[in-house]
């Protein structure tokens, strides 16, 4: 199986990494192993390169390509979630890091892939399983949860304002047949937003098709997880690089980034601080950086990208 992914923004990543040739680092989200190729490279018989991801066709497909770059034992491939980092490590017996990146969001291969139901321009099963091996999916979620519960996820995960309306549209459908196929749910959807809506903006469908696939494969919550623990984990002077594709993602990467700037958290009006906050990091750039305008001619899907790159203190 060929498995292709353009890594977005490589060169800043690689910059933003601040490699050293005896490092020990950790690709996240490995994907078709586009960054960590070009880590390995940069690393020395000492090295070390921790390659995870949750799909396993795209755990397979990189650690092939590391091969081909690596015979030496300088990496290692797992399958898993990155919000399980600490246990990664515990498992390889590694105390600390120098560098973390984590590219979020859903893979070119896994959009390609029609079988996997990600794309509202495919008629596909409804999977939308980032690991395949678990056995909660987007047809599952559609079929069994209440309105309620599925309006909020489409309002809150998707940023849809006829969130009500579409929940209430799936739940009317289900009691006639089961939703089991991307092009039923597009109709549903289609049919839920006012025409007058459905001229203006991206595709009706592709803010409800956000949402269940952060939904069922728990995305904000392990973006949550990772950062701390992450950061914990890295030596000082160590860096982490975060890519983001959409605000929910970006805003949880900067309110992390808030907590650990030593801001003060006192409420307004105390004559002195008594939160002792202490900074913890320094942000290496003060905005995100985007993709280039050469970039995004290559890779259309890297536009809505933001690069966030901290150090450890």
């Amino acid at each position: 199986m060929v498995f292709s992914h353009k890594p977005v923004m490589l060169k800043e990543c690689l910059e933003g990494l601040n490699i050293k040739a005896d490092g020990i680092y950790f690709d996240g989200t490995l994907g078709g192993a586009g960054h960590s190729v070009e880590i390995l490279k940069r690393l020395s018989p000492r090295g070390l390169l921790i390659g995870v991801d949750r799909d396993k066709e795209a755990l397979e497909a990189a650690e092939q390509k590391l091969k081909n770059v690596d015979t030496k034992g300088r990496f290692i491939t797992i399958h898993s979630n990155f919000e399980n980092i600490r246990q990664i490590l515990e498992s390889q017996k590694i105390k600390a890091l120098d560098g973390v990146l984590l590219d979020l969001g859903v893979s070119s291969h896994q959009l390609d892939t029609k079988a996997r139901g990600f794309h509202y321009q495919e008629n596909a099963p409804l999977d939308m399983r980032m690991d395949r091996s678990e056995s909660f999916s987007a047809k599952e979620l559609l079929n069994t949860w209440p309105k309620e519960r599925i309006a909020e996820i489409i309002r809150e995960y998707g940023e849809e304002k006829w969130a009500d309306r579409i929940a209430e549209f799936i739940c009317n459908a289900r009691k006639k047949t089961e939703i089991i196929t991307t092009s039923q749910l597009v109709d549903i959807i289609m049919a839920a937003v006012p025409a007058k809506a459905r001229r203006k903006g991206p595709h009706p469908a592709k803010r409800t098709f956000q949402a269940i696939r952060i939904a069922v494969n728990g995305e904000l919550k392990a973006l949550k997880n990772v950062l701390p623990e992450a950061f914990d984990l890295l030596n000082t002077g160590g860096r982490m690089c975060v890519i983001t594709f959409h605000s929910l993602e970006d805003r949880i990467v900067k309110q992390f980034i808030r907590e650990r700037s030593g801001r003060c958290k006192c409420p307004p009006g105390l004559p002195k601080c008594v939160c002792n906050a202490v900074r913890e990091l320094k942000q290496v750039t003060s905005k995100p950086i985007t993709p280039s305008a050469d970039e995004l001619k290559q890779n259309h899907r890297a536009r809505s990208a933001k690069l966030r790159v901290i150090e450890k203190l």
